[in-house]
């Protein structure tokens, strides 16, 4: 294959199973270890593979619509009063 894009194209669903179940367990099928440049090279193709063929909340990485906890309640302002007297 001559390009990143051109290899990306070619992933099936299940050259993507396979390559997710290989980075998350660190390891080949065959049972062996993957490099650290076969992980991060995997981990690049699997999500521009999900970029293209899955929706957003199933890609890696997605955590979904969420606030910080501290929007939860509102913070008392106590620098500036409201009923202060000028």
């Amino acid at each position: 294959m001559s390009s990143f894009a051109e290899m990306i194209n070619n992933i099936t669903p299940e050259i993507y199973a396979s390559l997710k179940l290989a980075v998350e367990i660190g390891k080949w099928a065959d049972g062996r270890k993957l490099s650290r440049e076969q992980k991060e090279l995997s981990l690049q193709a699997l999500i521009a593979w999900e970029l293209r063929n899955l929706p957003e909340d199933q890609r890696i990485g997605y955590m979904g619509p969420q606030e910080c906890s501290s929007k939860a309640a509102p913070i008392a302002n106590i620098l500036f009063k409201s009923d202060a007297v000028h």
